[in-house]
This record gives C-alpha cells, structure tokens and sequence, in this order.
C-alpha cells in the first residue's frame, strides 16, 4: 500500500487533472492581453514540461492533505501507509520539505510532523478504499480567509467577504485561481467546506440551481477585477469558483474562502494491501 500512495503523491505532482489543463487553454485562447497570454502559455509549457520529465509543477509542494473514503475499518493500516508513503515520497518524488513546528519553525525534514499529513476520513458502503491526494501550497493557502457574517447580511455580504478576499490577494496566490466558498456551519465546518469544495471538477457546477447561480455570478464579478493571471492583468483572474453549503445556527452566517492557484494538483486512487 506505501508504494500506491508513494506512486499518487506523484502522479499528483507532476500531471494536472484534465479539466485544469482546458480550462487553462481556454483561458489563453480567451485572453487579449499579450502579457496575460504569455504568462498562460508558460504555465502550460510548465505543465508539458513536468509531466515528460516526471518532476513536480512547482517547487512548493504543498502540505500533504489527504480525503480517505474507507471501505471498512482499517484506518490504521491506511494511516501507517500514508505517513510512511510522504516520507519515502519526500525522497523519491522528490518534495520539498515544508513541514515544520508552529512554534519553534523547525523542519521535520520528511513532511510529517505533529497532526500531518493531515487524514480527512470518510466510511463508505463501497467494498473498495479511495485515497485522494491534495498538496496544498503555501502562497495560495495564506490568501485564505473566514469571517463570522451576520444573517442580516445574507447574499450581499457573502458576495462582498468573497470579492474582497480574492481583490486582496492579488497576484499572490499565483492566478488564474480556483475559489472554494464554504457558507453555513460552524467557523471550522465553513472552512472545510471551502476546502473540499476545491475537490469538486471545476467544469461541474452545484446541484443546487441557486448555489450553481451564485458560483457563475462570482466568477464574473472575479474575472472582472482584471488582476489576470500571475496579478499581471486580463481577464482571467479565477478558471472557477466552487460553493459548498451547510445548515448553520440562527444567528450566525460562517463564511470561508479558500483559494487554490493554477496548479491545481490532486489525484485519486483505490488502494488495497497492507
């Protein structure tokens, strides 16, 4: 099992999804600035590049984040393989070391540290066990944000929190970006929805027709910041913005954004084996 999650970790470094790569060409075949489109065609020869040469898109190789959808209860073997897998892929691949102490800064050296990689565990009715593989970088991660709204707020303010988030950021988290949005919950649950709602396909929109209207029109009022990609200027600041919601509590209205840069880096596997 080490071997399989060595061998997702870097299949997920070096080779985007497929929906990433169009939505970037399209992005490039859409654009009418030649600085926009310069920076466009050098992260898809990037992407070229890494995949023939089998080495990771970036040299920030995120924090390794993990979604398990267990087919029965054997979250320990699954865990062992996980930890022993980023550490042996730490060599391999190879990563980064980015792990460190909160406090003291120190550098595990391996990307495993106290509470990482960090385990999203899901049981599932399948007979079969999914890892999925998120590394997720620093530049796009510290763009992040979550705010307590009021109910009074409602749309308007969830509109604005998110606008302002992503005007903020700039050109740091590396655009064009994808937005996860997470609304309803607790502070934490928002935050991990905006997280999570990053994993959907970005050419898939909510299933809800209401949440779908919303994710259209904030990447329209996104795309008209004009902060374009690499924060160069054009039109392509976000190739999407995905929406998860929850129930949340009376007299709250959790709100949390999560930006993810054009490196889009994730990848799925069934595993098996101890």
């Amino acid at each position: 099992m080490k071997k399989q999650i060595v061998e997702l970790i870097r299949r997920a470094h070096t080779q985007l999804p497929r929906e990433v790569v169009k939505a970037l060409k399209a992005a490039y075949k859409r654009e009418d600035s030649e600085i926009a489109r310069l920076q466009l065609r050098n992260i898809l020869e990037n992407i070229k590049l890494a995949k023939k040469l089998n080495v990771p898109l970036c040299q920030d190789t995120g924090l390794p984040i993990f979604y398990v959808s267990l087919a029965k209860k054997n979250y320990k073997i699954i865990e062992k393989a996980i930890i022993e897998g980023v550490k042996e892929a730490t060599q391999k691949v190879p990563l980064r070391p980015n792990v460190v102490d909160p406090l003291t800064r120190k550098n595990s050296g391996n990307n495993a540290g106290e509470g990482i990689p960090l385990i999203n565990w899901k049981f599932s009715s399948s007979s079969t066990t999914e890892v999925l593989y998120f590394p997720k970088g620093a530049g796009s991660e510290n763009c992040s944000a979550a705010k307590m709204l009021k109910p009074s707020e409602g749309l308007r303010g969830i509109k604005e929190f998110v606008l302002e988030t992503v005007k903020s950021a700039g050109g740091k988290p590396c655009p064009p970006t994808i937005v996860g949005v997470g609304i309803g919950g607790s502070l934490d649950l928002a935050a991990k929805l905006a997280k999570e709602a990053l994993l959907r396909p970005i050419n898939s929109y909510s299933k809800k027709k209401d949440i779908a209207k919303l994710e259209k029109e904030l990447l329209e009022e996104i795309n008209k910041l004009g902060i374009g990609p690499m924060g160069l200027g054009g039109r392509t600041t976000s190739l999407k913005v995905n929406v998860e919601c929850a129930a949340c509590h009376t007299a709250s209205l959790p709100t949390a954004v999560n930006i993810e840069c054009w490196a889009h880096r994730y990848a799925r596997a069934m595993v098996h084996g101890s």
